[in-house]
């Protein structure tokens, strides 16, 4: 699992965080996973896949799975509106779009603040935050889940794997 505290060490070592919504709520990505940001794109539906996969979009140009992992934190799954946004993450020379109601900005994250997802969260959940904030940070108000980098993208070995003929 890929966790802030696997930043570099320094004396003020911070992570620059992406704050988002979802289901509601606030979670946080590292900024250094973000590729860009932008308007929810079409999104063509592939049957056979898991809800949490939302389908696919043409990319500027490319073909990009696009998650929606709001049934995944068992978080309301309302409608996006004209705030919801994709965010196009990049791990690992992978990318993939994460459906989200809205980016609200960016956050320094000091890793000592940083706690240990609560221990009532249900499994799947708890598989998906790799920590949160839950004391009082600058700029943040309320908690914040912190989206776990590595997790989001070991969903894709819950796909199905397709068989061509040959």
């Amino acid at each position: 699992m890929e966790t802030l505290e696997d930043a570099p060490a320094s004396a003020t070592a911070t992570e620059e965080t992406v704050l988002v919504r979802l289901g509601g709520s606030r979670y946080g990505l590292p900024v250094r996973a973000v590729a860009e940001v932008g308007r929810l794109p079409a999104l063509t539906r592939v049957p056979g896949l898991p809800e949490w996969v939302a389908g696919a979009a043409n990319w500027r140009g490319r073909v990009l799975a696009v998650l929606d992992v709001r049934p995944l934190l068992e978080a309301p799954r309302a409608p996006v509106d004209r705030r919801g946004r994709m965010v196009v993450l990049t791990s690992r020379g992978v990318q993939a779009g994460l459906v989200v109601e809205g980016v609200e900005g960016t956050l320094d994250v000091d890793p000592s603040a940083v706690e240990p997802p609560l221990a009532s969260l249900p499994g799947r959940t708890a598989a998906l935050l790799c920590g949160q904030l839950t004391d009082p940070v600058e700029g943040l108000e309320g908690p914040c889940g912190l989206l776990d980098l590595a997790a989001l993208f070991a969903l894709a070995d819950e796909l199905p794997r397709v068989r061509r003929a040959g």
